[in-house]
């Protein structure tokens, strides 16, 4: 993520904690607040998804680019396949939480981090709130710096190659 990006969350959350009385708690308008940083957490969704995929059965005969798929069979979808389809999301190994600005503009079932429809994750809007407080704090009550030049692999998901290791140190002057 480059220094920009952080930069506006920064800004962003700055401007919320700046808003709130020393230990006053976050309230549901202050999460409404939260756009960028929500996009931004989109983008690391769409990235490296906490999914790897799962498992439909076919409820009738179905052709797909030419193959049949009988009534009956398992298919395995890969979120991954999806997310960096670059049809659907262009320069798609791109970190462009700019993506996310009009999500009319994502056809359904093509953002699936959390599954989608009637088989969504029950757990995603909480998930989208634990995600923007724990944003939040991070930014607001602490500075960090990763230790090492991370690279990752997938194992099937993706694992930094060393751990993470970073250095987290409280920030003077809490506002919230």
């Amino acid at each position: 993520m480059n220094c920009m990006l952080i930069m506006v969350i920064i800004a962003e959350q700055e401007q919320i904690a700046q808003s709130k009385q020393k230990g006053e708690l976050l309230t549901w308008d202050d999460l409404a607040k939260m756009k960028y940083s929500w996009r931004v957490a989109q983008e690391t969704l769409r990235m490296v998804s906490p999914i790897f995929g799962g498992f439909r059965k076919a409820v009738k005969d179905i052709e797909y680019d030419g193959y049949l798929i009988p009534k009956g069979w398992q298919i395995f979808w890969v979120t991954n396949m999806t997310h960096m389809d670059s049809s659907i999301f262009p320069e798609s190994s791109k970190f462009d939480p700019a993506r996310f600005n009009n999500q009319a503009s994502i056809p359904p079932y093509c953002f699936i981090p959390f599954g989608g429809g009637p088989r969504i994750c029950p757990g995603y809007e909480f998930a989208r709130i634990e995600t923007l407080i724990t944003i939040h704090h991070l930014v607001t009550q602490f500075t960090w710096k990763l230790l090492a030049d991370n690279f990752f692999k997938r194992d099937p998901m993706p694992v930094p190659t060393e751990g993470l290791p970073i250095q987290i140190m409280p920030k003077t002057n809490i506002t919230s």
